[in-house]
């Protein structure tokens, strides 16, 4: 047991020898017990809020939520644009493979910065969860949900920790992207009914979600292939997250939409008319004539 204690203290000692100097002593990456501890907590409000909400009625939090959402678009905007500049835009940087760069360059520094928001993003994105439980929407507190949310925080720690920079940019930049449209559709759905029907493109969210984590598996590939000095095993780490996610996604897109369009197709229902039923069954629940 002891041998097993002195190997660990050695490999704790080793991997923070080859931490990023840069961002080893930046706030919330200095040590695994702050995220860590948090996804713990997080994890602990996933199983217990929905039994303490149970009883209680679901919170009105529309303006909270309006103001959340579009707070993440900004912040996914400026991510975007600052791993757009600080990568294919520099004209120093190879975009297709490119190891991390240590040095206090300022465009190396600039692009372990927004890495460093990248990851505190994911910290914040938690949030969604607690809104969904508050507002009674358990049913999108998903596994999937759940997995993504808790995982990304663990896994952005890591990165921003050991690989903020190089090739790291890369499935962040096409997130960001995504997380833009995504917010924004959480922005407008806040609005309230008026807005739904202008709200037809969820479906392709989902399509787009699917795409980056091919197109960042794609690049991944080539990352290996090319083999110029970025590290090895985390890319390996994310190719193998990056299929769970497939998997998950894959999954999520069928149950959501081959299946119903397969049993709307099975009852001879239009998209239209399982709309007009859905109105006019809540036009008939009980307590109203």
């Amino acid at each position: 047991m002891s041998g097993l204690v002195e190997y660990a203290k050695e490999m704790v000692l080793w991997a923070d020898s080859v931490a990023d100097p840069r961002t080893k002593d930046w706030f919330f990456v200095q040590s695994p017990v702050q995220p860590y501890s948090l996804v713990m907590v997080y994890l602990l409000v996933v199983w217990w809020g929905p039994k303490y909400m149970a009883d209680r009625k679901p919170f009105d939090l529309k303006y909270i939520m309006m103001a959340y959402n579009l707070s993440l678009v900004v912040l996914s905007v400026y991510m975007f644009k600052e791993f757009l500049v600080t990568s294919i835009l520099n004209p120093n940087f190879n975009s297709v493979c490119e190891p991390v760069d240590y040095s206090d360059d300022p465009m190396a520094l600039r692009l372990a910065s927004v890495c460093w928001w990248f990851y505190i993003s994911k910290v914040i994105e938690l949030l969604d969860t607690v809104i969904f439980i508050l507002r009674k929407k358990n049913s999108q507190v998903s596994f999937l949900h759940v997995y993504h949310h808790s995982t990304m925080v663990m896994l952005w720690w890591v990165g921003v920790r050991w690989v903020a920079g190089g090739n790291t940019y890369s499935s962040a930049m096409v997130n960001c992207l995504i997380h833009t449209l995504m917010y924004s559709y959480y922005f407008l759905t806040a609005l309230g009914p008026s807005i739904q029907p202008f709200l037809w493109w969820k479906k392709y969210l989902t399509s787009l979600q699917l795409i980056q984590f091919f197109g960042i598996m794609i690049h991944s590939f080539v990352v290996l292939y090319q083999d110029c000095g970025f590290p090895r095993p985390y890319v390996y780490c994310l190719m193998a997250y990056l299929l769970s996610h497939i998997i998950l996604f894959t999954n999520f897109y069928r149950k959501s939409y081959s299946d119903k369009k397969a049993k709307g197709k099975a009852s001879g229902e239009t998209t239209k008319q399982r709309e007009d039923n859905a109105r006019y069954n809540l036009r008939k629940r009980p307590g109203k004539n």
